[in-house]
This record gives structure tokens, C-alpha cells and sequence, in this order.
């Protein structure tokens, strides 16, 4: 019989309860405006679109709304590739159309966390069209150029993040300019300090018009080595990121960004750190550190590829528990936790982490979201994970509108050593295009998003999951993440609790518990598809239930968890 003894309060939760801040305490929801909401029928969400649903955010409880980029955008990358960051890109409105947004959120007590895109820009912004005109000209160390080698072949070996190399040749200057992603997102040199100067008045002029904080892209690439070889060859190309991640300067940049910006302003910043580990994550956002509040980090939803990121095979739950169980342990009291199943550049949680089949869908969308909101941190909910939205049946490559997708497809199948067969299943699960499809807001066509063509397909399944059918039944996801984010407000253990994990070596319970002075929840959620036993503690028994997704009876000593069941237990002793 499985018996656990709990520890009770700690110095370490006091201390971590007496820091208390806003961000910390709230629940963001991330919206991707091109397939939130469209107001005028061109297929395309728009800002408008986010005002006219403000009303349902408010409802679902959210505090905070980040939104993916709206800035001035050719659109190759969906926005994130921006021509002006001082502007508006056209599909989605005018500038005073994001006042009004902004004004509109602050009415009803949502904060707004903008996207800030500053490792790369567009080939088509200002600097770079100026950049590329000549090798003396003003603004050409605002990005990195070299000579290629002999033989007309680029600087090295790098690949770019979206497929080929990271390096483009312009005829021009006879020279090379580096995008770790797409040919037209030419990276920035942040070691030229004129670059630094215009992101950071940028940034203030965001901040003086009352935005709420910033979302950092890919903010642990700013800083690159002078030394630029050859990288060690994985899969097609060189890996560049012993010297584009986590660069020699990245936290003296961000120090200085936060003496001359962040720390002037009560903002939420959360830095995207690709490849960090605890102990840098303690750099980055260490309460002490001077730099940002939170970072992303990516263990969980990566490094299980087999054919680069492509796969189609879930991650074991073991591993899964360890790699979310390190980063409880090891930030907790010198740095803050981010929270998050799925985003833009990641598939559906339900299908990925759950099990999307219809009689599973809905109680493992409420146990993914009970494990993760019960966790130690702050949660991010990516637009539809309320509903618990699935990928999307892709049939064929012309579905795709991701540029990452489009050329994966073509440099694994068209060019390379890839059958359809082998690689279709992998692409179609890890594609970003699966959490970019339109929000689903009901049952008529096109889910509700728009009255004309959507820019990208709306998944079939719409008829079934929908926010119109959800508000109305008490059942639903949505209600259930409506309470979980209530809960939140009403326990601070939610927020601040210690967190110690049981089971670890279990493939089928996810078993932890979260401590704050005289006060535990036990948090239980199964991840498979069938029935298993669990033995209740007995420093838990006759503990009161604070949630469960299957609405059980928990206060025997032995439960047999139904398929995907989950449950909190609380004690105040």
C-alpha cells in the first residue's frame, strides 16, 4: 500500500508567499490574432475580432492577454517577421484600433502583454532594405554579414531553423547575411549599440502607451560569438546553437534593457529561451537577476524527434514527470515557473499529451489542465485549449500554410531520404498549422469565426467542440477551466505552494503534492486510458476534494481511477 508522509510548511514558502506579485498570480491567455476572431469577412482575424470576444475572456476568467505579433508584417512567418514595429500589420486594423483594444481590456480588468520580436526583423523593414544597399552604408552592422567561403559556398555549415541554410547570399555586396529562421527574418547584430538604443526606445514607446508587458521571441539567440564555424552536423545541416544561444552577451543586453527600460514600468516580461536549463533560467529570471520576471522553457515539448522535431510518438510519461518535477524543484524560491501544454509553434496539449479520441477527449483536456494549473507557476492557456480543440486531419501538404511545415515536407520527402508514408504521420502531429486553425466559436460555418473564406481551414470537428455549446453546458471544459482559474484566486497554495512529486516512476499516474505553511493538495491525474488503483495517503483521508474531472468519491483509502480521471485533495491542518 502506497503511504507518503507530507511535509508541512517550509521557511522557503513563507519567504516565496511574502513576494508576492501580480503576474505571478495571474492566468494568461495567449491569442494567435490571425485565427482568433475576423470582424469584416476577409478570412482573417483581426483586432476588432479580439474587442468583440473581450466579454468572453472576461467570463472564462483570464487576467492577462498575450498577443502573438500585430506589428506592420509581410506575414512570411505569420508576423513575426516585422517590417514596423511602431505600426499595425493591415489585415489585422490601425493602430487606433489597438487603442481601442487596449482601453477596452483595461475596462474590464485584462491586462495586454505584447509580442516582442527583436532578434530578427523583415527583410522589408527600413534598416535592412538600407542594410543590404551597400557594405559602407549606415545601417548595415544593424544585421550580420560575411563573406562566403571559397568556392561561392555560405560562411559555414549553419542551417536555418525553417529548413536550409541559415545564411543568404545577396548578389548586391557578394556577401552572406545570417537568418536563423526564415530568409527574409534577417538577425539583428545586438553587439552594434545603436541596434540595442532603437529596440529599447521601441519598447518604451509600447510601454508609455500603457501595454501591460512583453513576450520575448527567441531572446536567448540576441547575443552571437565573433566566431562563426562550422557547426557539428545534425540530420541535414551544422547546429549553430553553441553559438547563437545563450551568446556571450545575452544577460549584460538584457541587464541593460531592464536598467533601460523593464525596471521603470510595473510590467510582466517573459523571455522565450530556447535550449535553457534551470540554472540558466535562474540567470535570466532569478529574483535578483535584473533581467526578466519568467522564461519559456521547451524540455517537455521537445527533443523527442526522430526525424529532427518530427514525430509522432508521444513522450513518456516518465519523462514528461521528470523534466516538469526538475524545473518545480530546482527554480522554486530563486526563480518563477511559466506553465504551458501547447502555443503557437506547438500542436494541440489534448492530442499531444491527452487522448483526442471523442470518449476521451473531454476528461483528458480537464486532467491536462488540472496538472498543469495546479503546478508551481504562472499558466498560460493557448486560444481553444479551454475547449479542448485537437489538431487538424491534414490530408494533404497543400493544407499547410506554415512556412516551418512547408519546408519540412519538402527537404525530408521532395529532397530528401523520406517516404510519405514514414514522414506524413510525424509532420502531421508536430505541425504548428494544428494550433493555428480558427478558434471555434460555434456550430454555424466556419465555426463562427468569419463569413468568409478562413486563411487557413477550420478543423471539421467545429460542430462538436465550440465555445457557443460549451458556455451553456456546466459540464464542459470551458466551466472546468473556469474553475480552476476561480480556485486560483481563492488558494494561495496554488501560486506559492512547495511542490514534491510521488510516483515518479509511474507510466501511468502523475501524483504530486504542493505544500504552503499548515495547508497540502494532493494532486492526482491519470494519463492513460484505462482503469488504475491509487492508495490515498492517509494524511489524507476524509480530505476534502477541491476538483476532480470525474466528480468521484475520494475519501476511501484505495480509488480506482476511471481513464484520464483527476483529482485535488486539501488538507488545513
Amino acid at each position: 500500500m502506497f503511504c507518503h508522509t507530507v511535509k508541512v510548511g517550509t521557511a522557503a514558502g513563507m519567504e516565496e508567499i511574502m513576494n508576492r506579485k501580480w503576474w505571478k498570480e495571474a492566468v494568461i491567455y495567449q491569442i494567435y490574432p490571425r485565427s482568433f476572431m475576423d470582424s469584416n469577412g476577409d478570412g482573417i482575424g483581426d483586432l476588432q475580432g479580439i474587442i468583440s470576444r473581450l466579454d468572453y475572456l472576461k467570463y472564462l476568467g483570464i487576467d492577462v492577454i498575450w498577443l502573438s505579433p500585430i506589428y506592420k508584417s509581410p506575414g512570411d512567418d505569420n508576423g513575426y517577421d516585422i517590417s514596423d514595429y511602431q505600426d499595425i500589420m493591415d489585415e489585422f486594423g490601425t493602430m487606433a484600433d489597438f487603442d481601442t483594444l487596449l482601453a477596452a481590456a483595461h475596462e474590464r480588468g485584462i491586462k495586454i502583454v505584447m509580442d516582442l520580436v527583436v532578434n530578427h526583423t523583415s527583410d522589408e523593414h527600413r534598416w535592412f532594405v538600407e542594410s543590404r544597399k551597400s557594405s559602407d552604408n549606415e545601417y548595415r552592422d544593424y544585421y550580420i554579414w560575411k563573406k562566403g567561403k571559397d568556392g561561392g559556398t555560405p560562411p559555414n555549415n549553419w542551417g536555418s531553423c525553417f529548413g536550409g541554410s541559415a545564411w543568404q547570399y545577396d548578389e548586391a555586396t557578394d556577401m552572406y547575411y545570417l537568418h536563423l529562421f526564415s530568409r527574409k527574418q534577417p538577425d539583428l547584430n545586438w553587439d552594434n549599440p545603436k541596434v540595442r538604443r532603437e529596440v529599447f526606445d521601441m519598447m518604451t514607446w509600447w510601454c508609455d502607451k500603457g501595454i501591460d508587458g512583453f513576450r520575448m521571441d527567441v531572446i536567448s539567440m540576441i547575443s552571437k560569438t565573433k566566431e562563426m564555424p562550422d557547426g557539428k552536423v545534425h540530420d541535414l545541416y551544422g547546429d549553430y546553437a553553441p553559438y547563437c544561444v545563450h551568446g556571450p552577451n545575452v544577460h549584460k543586453y538584457l541587464q541593460e534593457m531592464n536598467k533601460e527600460v523593464l525596471s521603470r514600468y510595473d510590467i510582466m516580461t517573459v523571455g522565450e529561451t530556447p535550449g535553457v536549463t534551470t540554472q540558466l533560467a535562474g540567470q535570466y529570471a532569478g529574483e535578483d537577476a535584473g533581467e526578466l520576471n519568467m522564461v519559456f522553457q521547451f524540455e517537455h515539448v521537445e527533443g523527442d524527434g526522430k526525424y529532427g522535431k518530427w514525430t509522432d510518438e508521444k513522450i513518456p510519461l516518465t519523462t514528461l514527470k521528470k523534466i516538469l518535477s526538475r524545473w518545480q524543484t530546482e527554480l522554486y524560491g530563486k526563480a518563477w515557473n511559466s506553465l504551458f501544454w501547447d502555443n503557437h509553434d506547438q500542436p494541440r496539449a489534448v492530442s499531444r499529451f491527452g487522448d483526442d479520441r471523442p470518449a476521451y477527449r473531454e476528461v483528458s483536456a480537464k486532467m491536462l489542465a488540472t496538472c498543469l494549473h495546479m503546478l508551481q507557476g504562472t499558466p498560460y492557456i493557448y486560444q481553444g485549449e479551454e475547449l479542448g480543440m485537437t489538431n487538424y486531419p491534414f490530408q494533404s501538404p497543400d493544407d499547410f500554410r506554415d512556412i516551418e511545415s512547408i519546408n519540412a515536407y519538402r527537404e525530408w520527402c521532395l529532397d530528401g531520404q523520406l517516404s510519405h508514408e514514414v514522414f506524413w504521420p510525424c509532420i502531421t502531429f508536430k505541425s504548428r498549422d494544428n494550433a493555428r486553425t480558427p478558434m471555434q466559436w460555434s456550430d454555424s460555418e466556419q465555426a463562427g469565426f468569419t463569413t468568409g473564406t478562413p486563411w487557413i481551414a477550420v478543423n471539421p470537428n467545429y460542430r462538436e467542440i465550440n465555445a457557443k455549446a460549451q458556455a451553456a453546458d456546466p459540464e464542459s471544459v470551458f466551466h472546468y477551466y473556469r474553475k480552476l482559474i476561480a480556485l486560483r484566486r481563492e488558494h494561495p497554495i496554488m501560486v506559492y505552494g512547495r511542490y514534491e512529486e510521488l510516483l515518479a516512476d509511474s507510466e501511468e499516474l502523475f501524483v504530486y503534492t504542493r505544500t504552503l505553511e499548515s495547508e497540502t493538495l494532493l494532486v492526482v491525474c491519470s494519463f492513460c486510458d484505462h482503469e488504475t488503483v491509487f492508495a490515498i495517503p492517509q494524511e489524507f483521508a476524509g480530505a476534502s476534494c477541491l476538483i476532480s474531472n470525474r466528480n468521484g468519491d475520494y475519501t476511501g483509502t484505495k480509488i480506482t481511477l476511471k481513464p484520464y480521471e483527476a483529482f485535488v485533495l486539501h488538507t488545513n491542518v
